[in-house]
């Protein structure tokens, strides 16, 4: 198994694609995105490893991303490549032209919902303006949770760890005695990935994004192979890590609504990031999102139309508390 790195344009640094070509089958796991750059550091890649996008039999997506997923499209229809996806991304890898616009729809709904300035909004379709499957979409294979997949020796086991995406899956294998995962954006070494505005489509995304973690965690893999940068390899310590840091926020949100009383998403956003340009316009407020509505179901916030406030009692032991000491049971 050879790691390929692609340059992007995103925060997260450059895009990971995983090719296994040392058996009968070539089999990549991610492709990075469709830009002509990525494209090209991809062929070279390949053929630096005696193939090229022709050969490429399978092709595993973590998640239905354009920066995972936009050259899946390409190389199927110069291979006939299989592409497999987890069922809930499946309709956005394929182009379907409802799910897109239905996901456009929620998009707008949420950036009033937030409280999110015009200003910010025209700014944010204009960064967000073309994006969707590419101009060659596939066709996809779907999976499910608890599916394997066995090739050249290797088998790859899919786990919905969904959060930052509706139909995010990890894929565990074991490699020379060790168990390891190829972990998408559910684990990155860096960057904690954004829940609530990268997929608005998730239904209690910070819930669901701990509850991947916690199954990162306790499967204590000797190495995770991430969507992003380097190799992880102490993934545990990153997940508990990351979850420690979802703590931190939650606090933070809950210190905003001390402060500053009854507000919209957008002020609490505004308070806990700053001002926000590009496609943080969105991962902001969506973020915050993410936590306030976790709280509202934790009966420490209370929502009213658009606006949060702290549920009674709850200032009190903000106030007392520092952050360090303030946990929530998640």
């Amino acid at each position: 198994m050879e790691r390929i790195s692609l340059t992007n344009a995103a925060f997260e640094g450059d895009n990971n694609a995983y090719l296994f070509a040392d058996g009968p089958e070539t089999v990549l796991v991610d492709t990075g995105d469709g830009a002509a750059t990525t494209r090209e550091q991809l062929e070279s890649a390949l053929a630096d490893h005696g193939v090229g996008f022709a050969d490429v039999d399978r092709i595993f997506l973590t998640h239905w991303h354009g920066d995972h997923t936009g050259l899946a499209g390409p190389i199927q229809a110069e291979s006939g490549a299989d592409v497999y996806v987890h069922a809930r991304d499946a309709p956005l890898v394929e182009g379907d032209e409802d799910a897109w616009a239905a996901m456009h729809d929620d998009q707008n709904a949420y950036f009033d919902q937030w409280g999110m300035p015009g200003d910010k909004q025209r700014a944010l379709r204009e960064r967000m303006a073309g994006s969707g499957p590419g101009d060659v979409a596939p066709e996809v294979t779907t999976f499910e949770d608890g599916d394997t997949f066995s090739f050249d020796g290797y088998e790859l086991r899919v786990v919905h760890t969904s959060g930052h995406a509706d139909g995010l899956c990890i894929f565990e294998t074991e490699r020379d005695g060790r168990l390891e995962v190829f972990s998408g954006d559910a684990l990155l070494p860096q960057y904690t990935p954004n829940v609530g505005g990268a997929d608005v489509r998730v239904e209690r995304p910070l819930e669901k994004y701990l509850r991947a973690l916690r199954h990162i965690a306790d499967a204590d893999y000797d190495r995770a192979w991430p969507g992003h940068r380097d190799p992880i390899d102490d993934p545990t310590a990153r997940a508990e890590s990351i979850i420690h840091h979802h703590e931190e926020r939650a606090w933070n949100v809950l210190d905003a609504l001390r402060r500053k009383g009854p507000c919209d998403t957008w002020t609490v956003s505004d308070d806990l990031f700053g001002d926000l340009e590009g496609i943080h316009i969105l991962h902001g407020p969506g973020e915050s999102y993410a936590h306030l509505e976790h709280l509202e179901r934790a009966d420490a916030v209370v929502r009213t139309g658009t606006e949060y406030r702290l549920a009674d009692g709850i200032g009190e032991q903000v106030e007392e508390a520092d952050e360090e000491r303030w946990k929530l049971a998640y």
